[in-house]
């Protein structure tokens, strides 16, 4: 029946009230609609499409047109609603899970992962409205989020992947190396730029790029460039969770973290899962769930215990002490801040190559998590002095190293405002809004809501304990003019 065709049998077809309904409130007429498809379907390279305005009647009588027409539709109501219009409520197939409602237990295998990161990536570009996809998800914490990323570590079925496909061997590869080693490298300029600028910056690019790989994963490609694709997307959507986190997207975040873990196991990439668990287990703190941060870093050093480099286990140890920090726990947290530094210093005498994605771990970022651990304990421990002069000396030491780090902006503000904290917590508030205030002059350059919101909170807690200090009178009046109360509520 072509391209267009439908696959309902006269006997079961009834009108589609879901798609008449959205129809009629669009305001489109039904040749309207059928140029508006043959214009997608264009884009996307589906020539052989070609609807008018009796196909599109047929679907209103309740005609089930096959792939991808009903994805097609799927955008373009989405687009004239601004809110996300899934195939299943234009009543097009049966309801399943979607990526906007399926939180984080997904299936483990390599076309599904493909077809999830799509569908999710694709919704966020054709939204533009920054927040959207974030309140129409929920944040998966406790088993909900443990349980499913333990599956991480069992084992792939390989025997499918074995078995060669005659076709695909005589067809040429559908990507150069050098278009592959291009893509690798753009991913590292985009992680630079974020290190940079923040995430609200270059959130939407990125996500872009990951639409695009995903389009050559679902092309035939030689198991070798499947790998190494699955690799750029497993750090393009780690990329673009981090970013969505900077900015407040959570559930947003959350969802881009769990599908790079999907690619990474695709890849084989065991230490590059390791990071993207490290990754949400930062977001599990920052969230006051230190419990689940725990559970997943211990999940990422299992899984990693025989292949990560130095660098990458004294990352693991370093946000293995901010989460212990966070229960109160500081024996088994001073023993994880000792575990980072020990691994550190073997891993400035590691010789191999290690990726792009663990180069952010320098002496600064030791220093800014093991200070941040100190500082946390103090917290916990009811603003103990003691834990707080164990941090001033460590963090003092990484705002000196991000100072001349100019390529870790948003580190150097968020370990600013660390070392104000350490001084609130020491009763100087002098120098704490010293600290605040050049914290402040970075955070203006930076699009980072984490680095705002920070700073927000030193300065409250500023005046709530030296309300009267004309210092943290003055920092407070400045703060109100340059940095006023906009963000978006998440």
């Amino acid at each position: 029946m072509g391209g267009s065709g439908g696959s309902g049998t006269n006997a079961e077809k009834r009108p589609n009230e879901m798609l008449t309904s959205w129809f009629v409130r669009s305001g489109w007429s039904k040749g309207e609609l059928a140029r508006q498809v043959n214009r997608r379907a264009r884009q996307l390279g589906a020539h052989h499409i070609s609807t008018d305005t009796s196909r599109v009647r047929r679907w209103l009588d309740g005609e089930n047109p096959r792939e991808p027409i009903p994805r097609i539709l799927s955008e373009l109501f989405s687009e004239r609603f601004g809110c996300v219009v899934a195939v299943e409520d234009l009543g097009l197939r049966a309801a399943h899970r979607t990526p906007a409602s399926s939180g984080v237990d997904l299936p483990w295998t390599g076309p599904q992962t493909v077809a999830l990161i799509s569908e999710f990536s694709r919704s966020d570009l054709m939204l533009a409205r920054r927040g959207f996809l974030g309140t129409s998800l929920a944040l998966s914490a406790g088993p909900a989020l443990i349980e499913p990323m333990q599956r991480w570590l069992v084992p792939s079925p390989s025997a499918p992947r074995e078995e060669p496909d005659p076709a695909a061997m005589r067809r040429p590869a559908r990507l150069s190396k050098p278009e592959l080693d291009l893509l690798e490298s753009t991913t590292v300029m985009f992680r630079q730029w974020d290190a940079q600028c923040g995430g609200g910056l270059r959130r939407k690019a990125v996500v872009g790029q990951l639409h695009e790989v995903t389009d050559l994963l679902q092309e035939p490609q030689p198991q070798a460039t499947a790998k190494r694709l699955f690799k750029v997307a497993g750090e393009l959507a780690e990329l673009a969770g981090w970013m969505s986190y900077d900015v407040g997207l959570q559930p947003t975040a959350q969802k881009y973290f769990v599908l790079a873990l999907h690619a990474a196991k695709e890849a084989g990439e065991k230490p590059l899962g390791s990071y993207i668990l490290s990754s949400m287990s930062r977001q599990m703190i920052h969230l006051g769930r230190p419990d689940d941060a725990l559970e997943l870093i211990h999940l990422a050093q299992y899984g990693s215990r025989d292949c990560a480099s130095p660098r990458t286990q004294s990352m693991l140890y370093a946000m293995e002490a901010r989460a212990y920090a966070s229960m109160g726990q500081p024996g088994k947290c001073k023993r994880a801040v000792r575990m980072a530094e020990d691994t550190f210093a073997d891993a400035e005498e590691f010789d191999e190559p290690e990726p792009d994605w663990i180069r952010f771990f320098s002496e600064a970022e030791l220093n800014g998590e093991n200070a941040h651990s100190y500082r946390d304990l103090a917290y916990v421990a009811g603003r103990s002095p003691t834990y707080a002069s164990l941090a001033e000396p460590v963090m003092d030491r990484a705002v000196e190293l991000f100072e001349m780090d100019a390529e870790h902006q948003r580190s150097y503000a968020l370990n600013l405002i660390g070392k104000a904290t350490v001084h609130l917590l020491q009763r100087e508030p002098e120098q704490g809004t010293v600290l605040a205030g050049q914290a402040l002059d970075i955070a203006k350059k930076v699009r980072s809501e984490r680095v705002n919101t920070r700073l927000r909170k030193t300065v409250d807690t500023a005046v709530r304990d030296f309300g009267d200090v004309s210092e943290v009178v003055q920092l407070t009046e400045r703060l109100a003019i340059e940095m006023p109360e906009t963000a978006e509520a998440v």
